[in-house]
């Protein structure tokens, strides 16, 4: 891509700073992950509709298990309570549905929600949205290379969670934060990052586009010149 001339198709948001957002309103961490659960389902018609092909948003880390007890049992609960609600609306707006991470060890009655969710989006066209939940990059690449016995990077990227997933063109992390977290740590090789500032319930369609312009106009060479 040089300068100006390609939009970004596949982008990946990593949606931070629920906490503190609900911190700071005197409302509980989990009223938090409810407001941000909002702002993914409006920045995801926003994306449909600027073009965007693949949303992935990281919504549960492995690493998140370690917090208080309380906040893990709620975000399953929400987890949960959300798939049943929104994903016949998703399914008429057609969204397909992805889910990307260990299924191992989840409740089986959660699982058997994400399953449903994805069978009944699998034909849907106008945009997927991976959701990668239970995820991280590192266990990511650890269980791919456990039934890896190829040798190229192609046949590498076939034990990944998400074969169909594409690279992201552009990782997107709010909050102000510097890193990205053990994130896709194989597919983002390649990718533009553009850190915002706005605690995620905050980050505005206004904030999306600008995230969208800003990689615009950038340069990517992938190791050329």
């Amino acid at each position: 891509m040089t300068e100006g001339d390609a939009r970004a198709r596949y982008v990946a948001i990593i949606t931070d700073g629920n906490g503190r957002w609900a911190t700071a309103r005197g409302l509980s961490v989990l009223a938090g992950h409810e407001a941000g659960a909002d702002i993914v389902k409006a920045r995801l018609r926003d994306a449909a509709e600027l073009g965007v092909s693949e949303l992935t948003v990281y919504s549960f880390s492995t690493e998140n298990w370690s917090r208080p007890q309380a906040e893990v049992d709620g975000l399953m609960m929400m987890f949960s309570r959300r798939i049943d609600r929104e994903t016949p609306e998703l399914d008429e707006e057609g969204v397909r549905m992805r889910f990307i991470g260990r299924r191992e060890g989840l409740d089986p009655e959660l699982r058997r929600r994400m399953e449903w969710a994805e069978e009944k989006t699998a034909d849907n066209t106008r945009i997927t949205l991976f959701v990668a939940f239970n995820y991280g990059g590192r266990a990511e690449i650890v269980d791919a290379a456990r039934t890896f016995n190829g040798e190229t990077e192609e046949e590498f990227r076939e034990h990944l969670y998400a074969t169909d997933m594409h690279d992201p063109d552009l990782l997107i992390r709010t909050s102000g934060e510097l890193r990205i977290s053990n994130y896709l740590l194989w597919q983002c090789a390649y990718s533009e990052f553009v850190f915002r500032d706005e605690l995620w319930p905050d980050f505005s369609r206004e904030a999306f586009v600008a995230s969208l312009e800003e990689y615009e106009a950038r340069r990517r060479r992938f190791g050329g010149r």
